[in-house]
């Protein structure tokens, strides 16, 4: 089972900066899309940065120009950078690969564990 790995969360101060990683125990055989969303106490998980398998990315509209999403497949781990912060970015973030495991098997998401950010006014 491909295990993901989330860190780089904690408590910053509105306007401050952190950086998430999300490391992965092995490779899969393709990768379609990585990607971070994130679940406020009592709101449901939303997507807040994506990167597909050609490069390209997106992003919520509430984080545009202030997240931004890279990969580096050499270490299998997707990084968010986030700048700015707001005390409405506080939540558990977490990190989302979907692809085959395997050749041959079905396309599946895998999820990490989350982290906690933490944006205090």
């Amino acid at each position: 089972q491909l295990q993901l790995v989330e860190s780089g969360g904690g408590l910053v101060q509105a306007g401050g900066s952190l950086r998430l990683s999300c490391a992965a125990s092995g490779s899969m055989f393709s990768i379609n899309s990585m990607g971070w969303y994130r679940q406020a106490p009592g709101k449901q998980r939303e997507l807040v940065a994506a990167i597909v398998s050609d490069g390209n990315t997106s992003y919520a509209d509430s984080v545009k120009g202030r997240f931004t999403i890279s990969r580096d497949s050499a270490k299998n781990t997707v990084y968010l950078q986030m700048n700015s912060l707001k005390p409405e970015d506080t939540a558990v973030y977490y990190c989302n690969w979907y692809g085959r495991r395997w050749w041959g098997t079905k396309k599946d998401d895998y999820w990490g564990q989350g982290t906690q950010v933490t944006v205090s006014s």
